[in-house]
């Protein structure tokens, strides 16, 4: 299928189970803040690399999904308590209140609280799973997820506030914050399948650092270039906000030319591997900056 076919296929397979196995808490209160981020739509880019990864790994079974569910939860989690007032303090998310101004301060750290745990309850309650499946899974996730990914790069992102960085600095800050998730959902998908395609993992490790780089430098340059109404926050909030950016180190231009850079580096290490830039992968890590919002 095409590109198109593929993100929405994947978007309504992963909401529907989602919807049919959320193990949903008794407070109904806690419940209903945990949907209201986690079934708010969005590019679910992170489960389509899962499933990339394992249809190239060669696993075309639904396996992908329950790993896909996990990583979404962690990064739905992450960008509930990326709003909330210590951190980002941001008002709305794809173009809706954010969870503490729709419930309150209290509430949203408890709903991503939850869905961070449950996260790993299902994958290791996974029946398709192998347990060295699983626990390599959970492994994998708590890794990219934890003190050495994106919680480690959200506390260098919080530190850099008001810093000038350099783009080695930068470039770390982000493949911890943004990249961390985004390689690991490839991890995910090869280890769908068994016995993991080493050579394989070692190419995606490589695609996934670049596409992270990519979709920051991106989000950046959007942040400057995109309507209020597409971006769904004031355009140029994160430069307003004195936050580290690529276009404040590099200017728009100078932005432009990395996340290409970083592009081509995604695409060469898919064709190490005889995947082309017309596969799945290939056409995510087009969409990833071609994009508009």
């Amino acid at each position: 299928m095409n590109l198109d076919d593929f993100l929405r296929d994947t978007r309504e397979q992963l909401e529907n189970r989602l919807r049919a196995d959320f193990d949903a808490p008794k407070s109904e209160r806690l419940r209903t803040a945990m949907g209201y981020s986690l079934l708010n739509g969005g590019k679910r880019l992170r489960p389509a690399l899962v499933r990339a990864a394992a249809l190239a790994a060669g696993n075309d079974s639904q396996d992908w999904l329950i790993p896909a569910m996990a990583l979404e939860m962690i990064h739905v989690y992450s960008l509930v308590h990326d709003d909330l007032p210590a951190m980002d303090n941001d008002d709305l998310r794809r173009g809706k209140a954010t969870n503490h101004k729709e419930f309150d301060e209290a509430t949203a750290i408890l709903a991503g609280d939850a869905l961070q745990t449950e996260a790993f309850a299902i994958l290791a309650g996974a029946d398709n799973l192998s347990d060295r499946q699983a626990r390599q899974m959970i492994t994998q996730l708590g890794h990219a997820a934890g003190a050495n990914g994106m919680v480690g790069g959200q506390m260098i992102d919080l530190q850099s506030e008001q810093q000038k960085l350099t783009l080695a600095q930068l470039e770390n800050l982000h493949t911890l914050k943004t990249g961390a998730l985004i390689q690991a959902a490839l991890h995910l998908g090869v280890l769908c399948q068994s016995p993991v395609n080493e050579a394989l993992l070692s190419a995606f490790e490589r695609y996934g650092r670049a596409l992270g780089l990519a979709f920051q430098i991106t989000d950046d340059i959007l942040d400057v270039t995109a309507s209020t109404e597409v971006l769904g926050k004031p355009q140029g909030s994160d430069l307003a906000a004195d936050k580290a950016t690529y276009v404040g180190l590099l200017g728009l231009t100078g932005a432009r030319q990395q996340a290409e850079q970083q592009h081509q580096i995604a695409l060469a290490a898919l064709a190490e591997v005889g995947l082309g830039a017309q596969t799945l992968l290939g056409q995510l890590a087009n969409y990833v900056i071609q994009r508009d919002h």
